[in-house]
């Protein structure tokens, strides 16, 4: 089987990388594919360089599957394009709400893969992939009303260039310097700004409503949902704050589990200090972690959580290369 990599440049094309080494899927070829300013670049894939080419000349018919880690606006350009000689599997947002194409987390929704139109498969957004894995064993048990979510998001979503700005900002501040924001609206360093991506007319950002929607895609249309998405001076990982309302009735331990019995899932709750996982523990692992088990007890049948996971990791490329390997594992479906 050869496999393309889009984006193999930049955080989450790397971290494909990564996971790739890892898994047992075999390949026959790897092309990395990346912008003309990348092109012969060498990347390490073990233990051999691979040159990288340029995704304007590239030839998607040598390849079966295809991941694209590069953006919406290169996904816009090049991903139908793509579709027609080979599966893409796209982390962009730029698919996810279509109608004809699948936006799926396989330990969720695998079944959605059965029907593939466009032979595009869409990756979730980070903070949805890691909240739906957690939400999908208690859904099918006490089946969710209402989620309330809060997130606190490291810098890596946003791009390697938001990582080296909070490094730099960092040593600014150290050093008594003055601060200059370039990929943020303000400072970052040793804050934190209640605003991911573009505002929406009604006073959401567009991170916040990715959240709503894509839950409501994978998960259930019925769900209410409502999100704030704050980013915080951290590097990797994000974590999530979450308020659930259930139809039914629930117990404590029941909840744990549950949640420690589902693929992907991590349950650290002990009520002692330092009894949780935090988002540095969280980082290079490929579970889902979930921590801070309480009754709410404000309203009926209520639960909190803390959701912590690594966004490039679980929340990305592990996610991608599992839908690959649930496709490959099914022979594509026929297709």
């Amino acid at each position: 089987m050869n496999i393309a990599i889009v984006g193999a440049t930049g955080n989450v094309g790397r971290k494909i990388l990564e996971v790739l080494e890892k898994k047992e899927i075999s390949i026959d070829g790897l092309y990395l594919v990346a912008s003309t300013k990348s092109d012969g670049k060498k990347i390490k894939f073990k233990e051999k360089e691979i040159r990288v080419c340029s995704l304007e000349n590239f030839d998607f018919s040598k390849v079966k599957i295809a991941f694209f880690a590069a953006g919406a606006k290169v996904s816009e350009k090049f991903v139908a394009k793509a579709a027609k000689y080979c599966l893409v599997i796209d982390n962009s947002s730029f698919f996810r709400m279509d109608p004809d194409v699948p936006l799926v987390v396989p330990q969720v929704n695998a079944d959605d893969l059965k029907d593939l139109k466009k032979n595009i498969i869409a990756n979730p957004n980070c903070s949805t992939a890691q909240l739906v894995i957690a939400l999908k064993p208690l859904h099918d048990l006490f089946v969710i009303k209402r989620i309330v979510v809060s997130t606190y998001q490291s810098v890596s979503g946003a791009g390697k260039a938001s990582m080296d700005e909070l490094f730099a900002q960092t040593q600014s501040v150290l050093n008594s310097k003055n601060i200059k924001s370039k990929n943020f609206t303000k400072q970052i360093a040793f804050n934190a700004i209640p605003h991911i991506d573009d505002f929406s007319n009604d006073g959401y950002t567009k991170e916040e409503l990715k959240m709503t929607n894509e839950t409501k895609k994978i998960l259930d249309n019925k769900i209410d949902l409502t999100a704030t998405c704050v980013r915080l001076p951290i590097s990797v990982s994000h974590s999530e704050s979450v308020n659930l309302q259930f139809e039914k009735s629930f117990s404590l331990k029941k909840v744990r589990d549950v949640l420690n019995n589902f693929e992907g899932c991590k349950v650290v709750d002990e009520r002692v200090d330092g009894g949780y996982t935090t988002p540095l523990e969280a980082e290079g692992k490929n579970e889902t972690f979930i921590s801070r088990i309480r009754e709410d007890k404000t309203i009926e049948n209520g639960l909190n959580l803390w959701i912590v996971s690594d966004n490039l990791l679980r929340g990305a490329a592990l996610n991608a290369v599992e839908i690959a390997e649930t496709l490959i594992k099914n022979n594509f479906y026929g297709k």
